[in-house]
């Protein structure tokens, strides 16, 4: 399959929207506990808040005329601190490929069009975040080159097995 990859225009951010819609339900479904379900009006125009901004962009991969995969990314950059240096990176905050269209590169143009962009940019690090339940978003982005560095843990207090056993670690 033929696709392009390219800046967003703005005519192609209700699709955009439609596959955001199709994340944001995985997400819902994943972890209902954190994910609200439904594609709110102040989910929508985040999008063009984003191609509107001047630290982000909006990526599309389109074949045949429609939005088959997406990708908002962020440039961060983070000033010293008294616990850090300052750090600059090109953050993924969403993407996603249509389902009948993944496993056929779309993924993977997205990333590399991002890597290419983000150097152009003077970033030399590219990072998101991704969730624990969404196993193939972490096979896709170890098969295309990141890897962890940091790690949330969380536990449920009441049910917490190890809290009766604290004492011998204080």
């Amino acid at each position: 399959m033929a696709f392009e990859i390219r800046y967003a225009a703005r005519e192609d951010l209700p699709q955009v929207n439609e596959l955001r819609s199709q994340v944001n339900l995985l997400h819902a479904e994943g972890r209902p506990d954190i994910f609200r379900p439904g594609f709110c009006e102040e989910l929508r125009e985040r999008v063009y808040a984003e191609f509107e901004g001047e630290d982000s962009d909006v990526i599309v991969a389109v074949s045949g005329g429609t939005v088959r995969g997406f990708l908002i990314a962020q440039y961060i950059r983070r000033p010293e601190s008294p616990y850090c240096h300052p750090r600059e990176f090109y953050r993924v905050e969403e993407f996603g490929v249509s389902p009948a269209y993944r496993r056929q590169g779309i993924g993977r143009a997205l990333i590399a069009f991002c890597a290419e962009e983000a150097k152009k940019k003077g970033f030399s690090k590219m990072e998101l975040d991704v969730w624990e339940f969404n196993e193939n978003a972490r096979k896709f982005y170890k098969a295309v080159g990141f890897r962890t560095y940091r790690r949330y843990m969380e536990v449920d207090v009441p049910q917490c097995p190890g809290c009766d056993a604290i004492e011998e670690y204080l």
